[in-house]
């Protein structure tokens, strides 16, 4: 009898809007999962050209290659973990769906999520149609009013074309917040989230606060870190950064 794969999510942290943490956020859930919560994760980068998250990965392969003090602690977590570290795929967007359905299909680990890098206009070739193979998006948001109206554009247009059409995958859209100062979080966030609501449009609970860690990669300071493709964040960093609180909730909206 042959044994069938189990579907593996597909999902994006996407918008229209460049600078408000969609790759940022797409690093720390596949590295929060696949680290430190066991789960088999890939990651489709298909912001072309500059593919900042294989980018990325790179500049983290160099760090842990030439200084000591990383390449000691990249042996212990991968002896501990007894798994590689997650796969990283470059593809156009348009071809980002049959590149996830090929890597899958060539490989003999059951993957339990891709999460997908996708440019930020959904009018670049293929993303609109790669965003309609998701099974859910997350977009941050953030209080600035041309930022807030161009991803409430997206959203409502994702909804309208994808996630109301029953034929496609794509299962919902969720907000959250992203870069909030905690003195502001008043008035201002329950006018901008009354709109929200009434577009119908879901928002998580948890907020991410503005924080410079989100910014920390590998360095030759020897820090701890807080965004890697090949580390979670540092347990020192991640208290008081939402981290955590976001990706449990988004694990139980996607049903890890």
């Amino acid at each position: 009898m042959i044994e069938m794969k189990k579907e593996t999510l597909f999902v994006a942290f996407s918008t229209q809007k460049g600078g408000v943490g969609k790759t940022t956020f797409t690093v720390l859930a596949a590295s929060y999962l696949h680290y430190l919560k066991g789960y088999n994760v890939a990651v489709l980068d298909c912001d072309y050209p500059q593919y900042s998250i294989n980018a990325m990965r790179k500049r983290d392969t160099q760090q842990v290659e030439t200084d000591d003090y990383y390449k000691l602690i990249a042996y212990n977590q991968f002896k501990q973990l007894n798994k590689k570290a997650y796969p990283i795929i470059c593809s156009s967007p348009e071809d980002a769906i049959a590149s996830a359905n090929s890597f899958l299909a060539s490989t003999e680990m059951e993957f339990d999520v891709v999460f997908f890098d996708l440019p930020g206009t959904v009018n670049s070739a293929g993303v609109l149609q790669s965003l309609a193979n998701m099974d859910y998006i997350f977009t941050p948001i953030i209080a600035d009013r041309l930022v807030l109206e161009s991803c409430l554009s997206f959203a409502l247009s994702i909804n309208e074309l994808l996630v109301s059409n029953a034929s496609l995958r794509l299962k919902e859209l969720h907000l959250f917040w992203n870069q909030v100062d905690g003195r502001e979080k008043t008035d201002l966030y329950d006018i901008y989230e009354k709109s929200i609501h009434a577009f119908g449009i879901p928002l998580l609970r948890t907020f991410i606060p503005d924080t410079k860690r989100y910014n920390k990669e590998l360095s030759g300071n020897r820090k701890p870190v807080f965004r890697s493709t090949l580390f979670p964040t540092d347990r020192k960093m991640i208290k008081g950064s939402n981290l955590e609180e976001l990706l449990i909730e988004i694990a139980h909206i996607i049903k890890l």
